[in-house]
């Protein structure tokens, strides 16, 4: 398989494989499903609670609960066919919205309804990554994971746009109910298109015996003992982490240096903008061993741009750091290959499951620390210190992002 990676592929490869393009566009209906979710009832939780404290839990309440799924249940991501769980997945998330749009429930059962199946989706994340996995062969695969990136950022994005203003337009029983719809199409593709040919790993020999807790946990163990899977998770979720942060302070930043609302919004989808353009231009342009060599440098440039805002720089200047900031973004491409490699075949569900759930736990705390230390110093000083510790991460870990032989290249 390592020979097939030394070969450049086009993204027109990866979208002639079927199963990619039901993955793709289960993904971009339930991402952006899941977005629209979360601003329609964070508006429902504001009107009827009048607290921001409760509504900035209700925007990020998809995620912290990643971490309990991932450590708990990540096993079912080989215990089961990957169109069951998917599939599975999109009908849940389904009955989430058609119970949030008729149900009328309290706002503390609605949140609890949105983490309680916020628990899955490692599992589904795992599922989603077995079938690239299985479906694309050498660098097809590497493109693959970089599209699958992407629609999750742009869906995002287009989700973010549009919930607000559907909201008004609609309502927000009404929303939920879109969401509800975008998810049972999404699950109905899945189950139509996805192959039901690729296995349940019942037979793992890391997981047997027990309950789906004791599997993952051990599975967990099993990974973090494999050669290079801890510190390649690392890479690939610390950076993830400083990023999270200096977009985090962008409004009050942008308050403080007096922007207006239309110029925070274009802070805002900065960062996203430059991550669609570093990973199609990356991508694109470069042979896969070049990727993998680009990894460090490409580091440094997502996190070197921060360090600038310690200064009072005019607007353009520091739209143009957040675009470039988000461009760096483009290093996973460099790891994927190393990272499939590294997971033991028999868990390869379960270890896309931990990394996922690794990347949002840390987007989740880095926000935290770095808003606790806006508390004391000036908000472009925190957002500096991000880059600061992004660019000290890089070097801690450049032994393990630098590039391996791969067999068959020329030297």
């Amino acid at each position: 398989m390592t020979d097939q990676f030394t070969v450049k592929a086009t993204y027109g490869q990866v979208f002639a494989v079927a199963q990619f393009r039901a993955v793709f566009a289960g993904r971009l209906l339930g991402v952006m499903s899941d977005t629209l979710r979360a601003v329609a009832l964070a508006v429902l939780v504001y009107d009827r609670t009048g607290s921001p404290l409760l509504t900035a839990v209700t925007m990020t309440i998809n995620f912290l609960p990643q971490a309990a799924g991932g450590l708990f249940l990540a096993a079912l991501a080989d215990r089961f066919t990957p169109r069951t769980l998917i599939s599975t997945g999109y009908a849940l998330q389904c009955a989430v919205g058609l119970l949030l749009a008729f149900g009328h429930l309290p706002v503390a059962a609605s949140l609890v309804l949105v983490a309680g199946v916020a628990c899955l989706t490692p599992v589904t994340t795992g599922a989603t990554a077995r079938v690239l996995a299985e479906a694309l062969a050498g660098d097809t695969y590497v493109l693959g994971r970089s599209l699958s990136y992407i629609v999750a950022v742009s869906a995002q994005m287009v989700g973010m746009a549009a919930g607000g203003t559907l909201v008004v337009w609609l309502g927000v029983e009404r929303t939920m109910l879109v969401t509800a719809g975008a998810h049972l199409v999404a699950a109905v593709i899945s189950s139509l298109f996805l192959s039901p040919s690729q296995a349940a790993r019942a037979n793992a020999p890391a997981t047997d015996g027990g309950s789906i807790v004791r599997r993952t946990l051990r599975g967990n163990a099993a990974l973090l003992a494999s050669p290079g899977v801890l510190k390649l998770i690392m890479a690939q979720c610390l950076p993830a982490a400083y990023l999270a942060a200096a977009g985090s302070l962008i409004i009050p930043y942008s308050a403080h240096r007096g922007f207006s609302p239309q110029q925070t919004g274009v802070l805002l989808a900065a960062t996203s903008v430059g991550m669609l353009i570093g990973d199609v231009v990356i991508g694109r342009a470069f042979a896969p061993a070049t990727r993998e060599r680009l990894v460090l440098p490409l580091l440094l440039v997502m996190g070197a741009p921060s360090l600038t805002l310690v200064l009072d720089l005019p607007y353009p200047a520091v739209a143009a750091a957040y675009v470039v900031t988000g461009t760096g973004s483009a290093y996973l491409l460099g790891l994927q290959r190393r990272f499939l490699e590294a997971v033991p075949a028999e868990l390869q569900g379960q270890g896309f499951a931990l990394l996922n759930t690794t990347t949002m736990s840390i987007q989740g705390v880095g926000p935290l620390v770095f808003g606790v230390f806006a508390e004391f110093v000036p908000v472009g000083v925190a957002i500096a210190l991000t880059g600061v510790g992004s660019v000290a991460t890089t070097l801690l870990l450049r032994e393990a992002v630098r590039p391996r032989p791969v067999p068959g290249e020329a030297v």
